[in-house]
Order: structure tokens, then C-alpha cells, then sequence
């Protein structure tokens, strides 16, 4: 079955395309506008992907990896390869892509249906899932970058797909432009590389390294070039700023982007390059990663948005994942894109599933004002969503890091590897705190959210009768990931995924084991594995603290959250406000440019253009006015016209003496002839 690897990796990359070539010019006239046709592609997708990772865990091969590429461009002492890596990394990569990917399609035959360009949003995810695919299997970096900015359209496209409203397409150009900044970084940091090793593949840029073609601070800035990438695709601080704006695209778009693959593509770019990451920029990495991760959850806790409240989980989460590769705990990373991927999609579909009732309910009750997504107006949803309340509450105990689901396992690895590596280097002691105080405060604002959203009083009576649950379009993609989000899926065929003998372990470390100036990957496990059971402990206190503070204020009401807001006075404003980075940028970034872009503009329309370029051209034409006059009157007119009048009047004066008349010719001869006598006379 493994030789067919290549051919399945071709079929997933190229059918969400066809899809999306046949939905943008056939889709309406198609019945049910196509949504078929991107169902099925998709899902064929995901078939071939299980069939693959089925094949991987059977012949349990840590060093499986087939790779195919053909010339793109040859200009002789220049050329670009193209072509797929297949992997362990990349089959555990499709099938999260693919799975999810299935399940935004299913989910929106209902939640968008009636949609004024359903066919079109239908085209796009088929476009973006591509894309996505295209960034798993690239065995290069070109290729990689290629699919790159095509996420970057697709999530344009799809975040702005409702453009009528204003911060639909706002945000959509937020995230576009935002990202570029990250993007500008990346292509640095490959032509860093390229100018050293002669080449885009991975594979001879990790054997150039090897053999030191690059190193030292040459090394270092590559690799913090391509970390900027992943801080642009992956909203780390302080490019985490479109993210939550993003959310004004479908709730679908919300769980299939930025939950599960756009964002985790620059988790997965780390991972696949980590070898390239010199020791100082992994502490780059690291405390980026492990700011993020606090910074956006104190953010989270005052959100009143529940699509918000996910959107800034998602960047503390994503920051997680980027403090582990930055600890050297790779591994536990790209467990966690996995595991994250179950529960944070889910929770989006299952904010989804709660919208769509809300919107259902506000219709019939004429009500246009109400915001559908405000967890303010919702309440005792409980008995009315229940499969929607227990698919949110599992989820959220994973994200919590409850023991006995997804999420524990994956955040304590995470945990564990960030308190080895402050155990190794104290120094570095903050990360951990970052790691330990995300966790409590993820537990925190996560129940905090299902007791506004599902437990306590309706806070609109008159608009709890009109709340039911949602269609199994999506109840469906709600329950199969919630089952996905338990522990037993995650136990096979190894438990742990930091001990030397772990699946995740094996199967991702191997071939870049290596890490330049570091420790090899397995000893960096090997210290985490160590450090595992007090990272444990610690992780469950803190997730009890957090999950109890938030029962004791929003639930049994002990505590007052509004007290709590007045005591805690500013940092509650900042928090409330995302501590006006927003306003901030635009008073001390966005107003200054464009005040500086008036001034260049000025300089070069008012200044250049009238003065310089206009005046040398008014100059030219006075110019040409007075060379043209000298010209047509001097010399045209003066000269040239006046030797022809005079040879006109010769002419015309000779041919009057040409008569044909004999008689005439005789007496001009003599008359010649006694001018010449009388000449010679004197």
C-alpha cells in the first residue's frame, strides 16, 4: 500500500482544486448549487488520509518517508524542484486537515444554507483546503511558500465572504495584511538559507546545516525569518491582532481556519523545520510562544463574544504549541495541533450550533437588535441544546486539561517539557510561569462560558420557548469530535507521547533528530519525560483552581464577577479592551504612516510632480514653442521657403523666354553678342 503513498498525496491535494474550479463556474447551475461536489471531493480526501494513517500505525515505520519532485525551473546555475514529502508528520497532518475539512462542509449545508453566495463559499473552501494540503505535503520551501500566500487569499476570501458588512471586509483585509508583515520575515529567512545551502529542498537544507554551511547569527536570523511566518499565520503577539477580527467570517470558516489548520499551519512549519532553529532562536520562539499563550487568556476571561472568547483561546493555545517548540519539546507541540484541532473545532461548531438557534429565535421574535452571539443574552440553553451542551462541556474539559480527555495529555506534555527545559536553564524560569498561569486562567474563561452560555437563569425569557436544537448537519460534526477529544484515542499504541518509547516521539523526531547546538531531540524528550509527573500535578491544581473560581462566580454565584470587575479596575478595562493594541496601533502605527504617506505624497504630487516634473515639462514646451517658431519661421519660411520663391521666380522668368518662336532665339543671340562687343570694348 506504501507505494501508492504518492498518488493518494496527489488525489488529496487535487481534488478540493477540481472542486473549487467546478463550484466557481458551475456551482449555481448545479442542484443544490454543488454543495456535493465539495462534499464528496472532501471526503474522499479524508478516506484516502485514513487509509494512509491506518497504513502507518500497522507497519509502525518511525523512518517511513517517500518523497517525489520534478524541475520546475533550470536556468543552469539556478533551479527550483517541486514535489511531495510523505511522512509520518504529513500523514498525521492530512488526516486533521481532511477530518476537519469534512466537517465545516457538513456542518454548513445548514448553517449556511439560504446563503446569497452559498455556491461561492462552498468554491472557497474547497480553494483553502487546498492550499492547506499544499503546505503539508511540500517537500520545499518554495512550494510551501506557494501555498502559504494562497492560505492567506483563501482565508481572505473566506473571512470577508459576507464583504457587504463593513467588519466583514475589514477584517478580511486586517488578516491579509497582517499576515504579510509575518510573511515578509518567512521569504527572508528562505533566501537567507538558499543564498548558504544552494537550495530550497528540506532535505539539503538540513544537510547543510548539518555540515555548517550556515550557522551562528546567520543561522539565527534565518530561523527567526521563518518563525515571523509562523507568527503571522499563527497570530502570536503582537501580530495576534487579526484573529479575533476574523470572526466576523461563517462560524464554519471560524472552526476550519482558526482553529484547526490556517493557524496550526505555522505550528506545523515550525515542526517540520525545527532542525534549522539555532539554540538563541528557540529562546526567540520560546518567549514569544509563552507570552502569547498568557497574554491572549487574560484577554479571553472578559470577552462577552463567545465566538471572541474562542478566537483569544485559540491564540493562547497556539502560543502553547510555539513555547513547546521553542523548549525543544517539538513533539508535544505537534501532539497538541492534533489534539487542539478535536476540541477547538468542536467548540466553534458547537458556538455555531448556539448562534444559529439564537438567530432562529431573535427572527421570530422579530428582534434585530439582540446580538445572537453575546453570552449576556443567553442562559439555561442546557435542557434545550443538549447534545450541543455536552459536546461544548467535553471539549472544554480537554481544553481544560481534565485528566481522562485529549487535552491533558497533550498540555501536560507541554508543561512537562517547558519546566525541564527551566530546570536545565533557570534563568529562563518566566516560561513556565507563561505555560502554568495560561492553563489556570484557559480553565478558567472556558467554564466560564459554558455557565453563561448553558446553566443559570434564560437572561431573555421571552426568548428561551424559541431555543431548540440544531439540525444533525450539525449535531453530527459535534459529536464525533467530542468523542475525539476523549483520552482512549489518544493511548494507542503508546501513552505517552514524551517517553523515549512514545508514537508521537518516534514518529515525528525521526530524521530530524537533530537539533544545531543543541541537545538531539530524544534527550530533549528524555528530560520532559523526567519533569512529567510534577508538571502533572501542577497542571491538574491549577485546572481545578481555575474551573473552581469560575463555578464558585458564574454558577453557584459566591463571588461576584461584577465586584471582581470594579475591584480589579484597570486591569479589567485593559483586559476588557485587548489593552487597546487595536486603538494603539492605530494611534502610534496606522495614523503616523498614513500621515507619513500624506507627506511623501505631498512631496512627491505637490512638490515633485508640479515643481520638477511639471516645470521641467512647461520648460520643454517653451522650449519646443520657441525652436518650433525658429523653425517653421526661420528657417522653413525664411530660408528654405525663400530659396524656392526665388528659384519659382527664376523659373517662371525663364520658361517666358523659352517662346519656341526662332525669330526671338536670334535676336537674344544678338543682343548677346553686342553686350559682349561693348564689354570687351571698355
Amino acid at each position: 500500500m506504501e507505494q501508492y503513498f504518492i498518488q493518494f498525496s496527489l488525489l488529496i491535494l487535487l481534488l478540493p482544486l477540481a472542486a473549487f474550479a467546478v463550484q466557481i463556474f458551475f456551482g449555481k447551475r448545479l442542484p443544490r448549487q454543488g454543495d456535493w461536489v465539495s462534499i464528496g471531493a472532501v471526503g474522499f480526501t479524508l478516506v484516502l488520509s485514513l487509509i494512509m494513517f491506518a497504513t502507518m500505525l500497522s507497519s509502525y515505520d518511525s523512518g517511513f518517508s517517500k518523497e517525489a519532485s520534478f524541475t520546475w525551473i533550470d536556468m543552469g546555475s539556478f533551479s527550483i524542484e517541486l514535489g511531495f514529502l510523505v511522512d509520518n508528520i504529513t500523514i498525521i497532518m492530512l488526516v486533521v486537515v481532511a477530518l476537519i475539512s469534512t466537517c465545516t462542509h457538513i456542518f454548513s449545508l445548514e448553517y449556511m444554507a439560504g446563503d446569497i453566495r452559498y455556491s461561492r463559499y462552498f468554491a472557497y473552501l474547497g480553494l483553502f483546503t487546498f492550499s492547506m494540503n499544499g503546505i503539508v505535503l511540500a517537500n520545499n520551501l518554495i512550494s510551501m511558500y506557494m501555498s502559504w500566500e494562497l492560505v492567506g487569499v483563501s482565508s481572505y476570501l473566506l473571512i470577508g465572504h459576507w464583504f457587504e458588512k463593513d467588519t466583514a471586509a475589514n477584517a478580511g483585509k486586517k488578516a491579509f495584511l497582517t499576515n504579510r508583515i509575518g510573511d515578509i520575515g518567512f521569504f527572508i529567512g528562505i533566501m537567507l538559507l538558499y543564498t548558504a545551502v544552494g537550495s530550497f529542498m528540506f532535505s539539503d537544507i538540513f544537510k547543510g546545516v548539518a555540515v555548517g554551511k550556515i550557522s551562528g547569527t546567520m543561522l539565527t536570523l534565518a530561523g527567526v525569518g521563518l518563525f515571523m511566518g509562523a507568527m503571522g499565520k499563527s497570530s502570536q503577539f503582537p501580530l495576534h491582532i487579526w484573529l479575533p477580527d476574523a470572526m466576523e467570517g461563517p462560524t464554519p470558516v471560524s472552526a476550519l481556519m482558526h482553529a484547526a489548520t490556517m493557524v496550526a499551519a505555522g505550528v506545523y512549519m515550525s515542526v517540520r523545520v525545527f532542525p534549522l532553529f539555532s539554540p538563541d532562536a528557540l529562546l526567540v520562539v520560546a518567549y514569544v510562544g509563552g507570552f502569547t499563550a498568557l497574554f491572549a487568556a487574560s484577554i479571553a476571561v472578559t470577552q462577552t463574544d463567545i465566538k471572541k472568547v474562542l478566537a483569544y483561546s485559540t491564540v493562547s493555545q497556539l502560543g502553547y504549541m510555539i513555547l513547546a517548540v521553542g523548549t525543544g519539546v517539538y513533539t508535544a507541540a505537534f501532539f497538541h495541533l492534533l489534539t487542539h484541532a478535536m476540541f477547538k473545532a468542536n467548540l466553534f461548531y458547537g458556538s455555531g450550533s448556539v448562534i444559529h438557534a439564537m438567530h432562529h429565535a431573535l427572527h421570530n421574535k422579530h428582534d434585530h437588535n439582540t446580538d445572537p452571539q453575546d453570552m449576556r443574552n443567553m442562559g439555561g440553553f442546557k435542557e434545550k441544546m443538549p447534545v450541543t451542551y455536552w459536546a461544548m462541556l467535553i471539549s472544554t474539559l480537554a481544553i481544560a486539561g481534565v485528566p481522562l480527555f485529549s487535552g491533558f495529555l497533550s498540555k501536560d506534555a507541554i508543561l512537562a517539557g517547558t519546566l525541564a527545559f527551566a530546570q536545565n536553564h533557570p534563568t529562563h524560569f518566566l516560561l513556565p510561569i507563561f505555560g502554568f498561569g495560561a492553563a489556570a486562567l484557559t480553565a478558567f474563561y472556558m467554564f466560564r462560558l459554558i455557565f453563561l452560555t448553558f446553566h443559570g437563569a434564560p437572561q431573555i425569557p421571552d426568548l428561551i420557548d424559541d431555543i431548540h436544537e440544531s439540525p444533525k448537519q450539525m449535531t453530527g460534526p459535534l459529536v464525533l469530535l467530542s468523542s475525539l477529544s476523549i483520552f482512549v484515542f489518544y493511548t494507542l499504541p503508546y501513552i505517552n507521547p514524551l517517553s523515549d518509547h512514545g508514537w508521537f516521539t518516534d514518529l515525528v523526531v525521526a530524521g530530524n533528530s537533530f537539533v544545531p547546538g543543541n541537545m538531539p531531540a530524544y534527550e530533549i524528550a528524555n528530560h520532559a519525560y523526567h519533569a512529567h509527573h510534577t508538571a502533572m500535578y501542577i497542571s491538574i491544581a491549577v485546572a481545578f483552581f481555575g474551573i473552581t473560581l469560575a463555578t464558585l462566580m458564574y454558577l453557584r454565584k459566591v463571588f461576584s464577577a461584577e465586584n471582581w470587575a470594579k475591584n480589579f479596575g484597570k486591569l479589567y478595562d485593559w483586559s476588557r479592551n485587548k489593552y487597546y493594541f487595536d486603538e494603539h496601533y492605530d494611534r502610534f502605527l496606522y495614523k503616523p504612516f498614513f500621515r507619513l504617506a500624506n507627506k511623501v505624497a505631498w512631496l512627491d504630487w505637490d512638490l515633485y510632480d508640479k515643481y520638477f516634473i511639471n516645470g521641467f515639462g512647461r520648460v520643454t514646451d517653451w522650449l519646443s514653442r520657441v525652436t518650433g517658431r525658429f523653425d517653421f519661421e526661420g528657417i522653413d519660411q525664411g530660408l528654405v521657403d525663400s530659396a524656392g520663391r526665388i528659384i519659382n521666380y527664376l523659373g517662371g522668368t525663364f520658361r517666358e523666354l523659352q517662346t519656341g518662336r526662332l525669330q526671338n532665339y536670334l535676336l537674344y543671340v544678338t543682343a548677346g553678342l553686342i553686350i559682349l562687343t561693348i564689354i570687351q570694348a571698355f
